[in-house]
């Protein structure tokens, strides 16, 4: 995942300056953290590759609700349910899903229900994207094809008689 360090609201997003058009420098992943009971959110940031502002942002959308420590409660704590349940968002968000789509499904899968209604209701989300996503081909094929015509206009007038 791209790190954003803007006050961009999609954490996913790449920043592109001047300076950082070109191909994106390649990052160095980090080993998972070893098991344990509680997290830092700099713990979480380094597994994941994502920066403390984008946990802070899943936060705010209900996804993540870490313990507070220290004084005034300002410490992040988060437990191993946390870490999970960003594990999820994180995939959720390299299939292209919504919030509200990962949110719906990771409090399903919490739930103590029937995993077969659980499996239909993800078939049926990601039937959902699926068709949206091959929608987006077909007008994208259609724009490429006009755009080709442009092109070919313009040759065509520019082309020495």
């Amino acid at each position: 995942m791209k790190r954003a360090r803007s006050g961009n609201r999609l954490p996913a997003a790449p920043i592109m300056t001047a300076r950082t058009a070109t191909a994106p420098t390649p990052r160095r992943r980090v080993a998972p953290a070893a098991p344990s009971s509680t997290y830092t959110i700099t713990e979480l940031a380094r597994e994941f590759d994502i920066t403390p502002r984008a946990i802070r942002f899943y936060e705010d959308h209900g996804i993540l609700a870490p313990a507070r420590e220290g004084n005034g409660g300002l410490r992040r704590v988060y437990s191993t349910r946390d870490r999970t349940r960003l594990k999820l968002t994180l995939r959720g968000k390299r299939l292209g899903l919504s919030l509200l789509q990962i949110r719906e499904l990771i409090d399903m899968y919490e739930s103590p229900k029937d995993a077969t209604a659980q499996a239909r209701r993800f078939l049926k989300v990601l039937q959902q994207h699926r068709s949206a996503l091959e929608q987006q081909r077909e007008d994208i094929e259609v724009t490429l094809a006009e755009i080709a015509r442009h092109e070919s206009d313009c040759r065509r007038l520019l082309k020495p008689r």
